[in-house]
């Protein structure tokens, strides 16, 4: 994957300076990214499975989109752009769910913003180099799939449904996060 510039952002979501995604992740320093749940006119979840050469969490579940925010750009056009990149729709209204901190893995350190909106299954394009597969599951489903299967899933993700559901999770919730 090509490196990109990122927005380093401090404990408010504030820019404090930028740098290269390879530098971020290999300092740990605090950058921004988006997730978006898909769901089908039916209400289910689409769920992507990462292709099995991707640098974090290759071959694993995760949500319908997750994308790093690059350097001066604002959350909702990061989740645009990854739901273009990734799954090959545009036009979809998204609702902001919440925006977390989290520690993603060792050295992966973000503020995201969280958004559901609907999809048609139809119009999905999967981009085959970052997503093997996609599905779709039903919260109930996943809820139980997260709970006996959690190796499955990205990490991330397994702590993101946590906090959807009402369980005890490891992010946080961000108050005050900037309305980009």
């Amino acid at each position: 994957m090509a490196d990109e510039l990122l927005d380093v952002v401090n404990d408010e979501d504030i820019v404090i300076g930028r740098e290269m995604r390879s530098t971020v992740h290999q300092k740990g320093l605090q950058h921004r990214g988006v997730h978006v749940f898909l769901f089908s006119e039916d209400g289910k979840m689409l769920i992507q499975k990462r292709s099995a050469d991707r640098a974090s969490a290759p071959s694993m579940l995760d949500c319908s989109v997750s994308e790093h925010v690059k350097a001066g750009e604002g959350y909702l056009v990061a989740a645009m752009r990854g739901m273009k990149e990734e799954m090959g729709v545009e036009g979809i209204d998204l609702k902001p769910l919440v925006t977390i901190k989290m520690e993603y893995g060792p050295n992966d350190n973000e503020i995201s913003r969280i958004y559901e909106g609907r999809v048609n299954p139809e119009q999905v394009r999967f981009d085959p180099v970052e997503i093997s597969e996609v599905s779709y599951m039903s919260l109930d489903e996943i809820q139980t799939r997260v709970l006996n299967e959690k190796e499955l899933f990205c990490g991330w993700f397994v702590e993101i449904m946590n906090w959807y559901f009402k369980k005890p999770t490891k992010l946080t919730i961000v108050d005050g996060a900037s309305p980009l």
